[in-house]
């Protein structure tokens, strides 16, 4: 088994506010080795998958982003509603529900109908960024998970990488997100991959023209052109969005947007405006300013769209309502 050195920006962030009824101490009594067994899951999980740290990550993310933070994105279709892991965003992509189950199957042993699985997705978000040497952000808990899907607003609300930084922008604005998440939760693409064909249309007669993206680093796009080849065959190829550090949590994205080596084209797109771009290059030299801003954007990611108190449920599993 694969041990991991763990290097842990020390910052406890904590927002000024409860949301609604969640609590930072909402499960001590009820499931007072949540975190353990949460953080022993996505331990195991990340020794067999050094990726799955990272889609555990974005599978939050498209979650809280699309309906907020209920755990839809976790359901299975059913007679009722199509699976947001059908929309466009998630389909063939989106990951690791294996190991939220798994974590699910181990909380009901220790504390039956307990812990939503809303909760253990979002500690199992923090847990992957921690153990990624990331930072560790504390987490008010007490989410509910909803009783339904919505494949429409997954498929209309998530981020693309195709898109413009303005609607990029107003896609988090709406959730009541600010300009600083954007930039700050775009930095969760220092670990992870990304298939060849959500940036190859950067590598290959770009605009029309015969050359790259003029934006694009040319080393890098000599050695993505081999990576992603001109054909349909290699839409899927998978491509590392930190070839630097591909597995640890840090600034070094920030650096390579700096030097036009972002793989994303929405990604690059935050040096083009001076707004995002001032902050990229804090980023870029001030790894602990990320960390402390990263942590405190997930915190209010997590709070986007929650249910709590007596509405929803808690699911007994995870891909299906009860």
């Amino acid at each position: 088994m694969q041990y991991y050195t763990i290097f842990v920006f020390c910052f406890l962030v904590f927002q000024p506010f409860v949301y609604g009824q969640l609590d930072y101490k909402f499960y001590d009594s009820t499931c007072p080795n949540l975190t353990k067994i949460v953080r022993f899951g996505i331990w195991s999980a990340m020794a067999n998958d050094t990726r799955i740290g990272a889609s555990l990550l974005r599978l939050h993310f498209h979650d809280c982003i699309s309906n907020g933070c209920e755990g839809s994105v976790l359901l299975d279709e059913s007679s009722s509603f199509r699976s947001e892991k059908d929309a466009f965003p998630n389909r063939n992509s989106a990951r690791g529900f294996e190991v939220i189950d798994t974590i699910k199957a181990n909380l009901e042993k220790a504390c039956p109908g307990t812990v939503s699985c809303t909760d253990i997705l979002t500690l199992a978000a923090r847990e992957s960024v921690f153990l990624a040497g990331g930072p560790y952000y504390a987490l008010a808990m007490g989410r509910r998970d909803g009783l339904t899907a919505n494949i429409t607003t997954a498929n209309t609300d998530i981020p693309s990488p195709f898109e413009s930084l303005e609607n990029i922008i107003s896609k988090f604005t709406t959730k009541g997100l600010d300009l600083k998440d954007v930039v700050s939760l775009s930095g969760a693409h220092t670990i992870g991959f990304a298939q060849c064909f959500t940036f190859k249309p950067r590598l290959f007669n770009f605009n029309g023209s015969a050359a790259p993206d003029p934006q694009l680093d040319t080393s890098l796009a000599a050695s993505l052109q081999t990576a992603c080849p001109n054909q349909d065959s290699s839409d899927t190829n998978l491509v590392p969005l930190d070839s630097v550090t591909t597995t640890k949590f840090d600034n070094i994205y920030f650096k390579r947007l700096v030097n036009n080596s972002g793989i994303l084209g929405s990604d690059q797109a935050l040096m083009s405006d001076n707004r995002t771009a001032s902050m990229v290059i804090n980023y870029s030299k001030f790894p602990y300013l990320f960390a402390k801003d990263f942590g405190a954007s997930m915190i209010k990611l997590s709070t986007v769209g929650v249910i709590t108190g007596q509405n929803g449920q808690v699911r007994n599993k995870c891909n299906v309502v009860n």
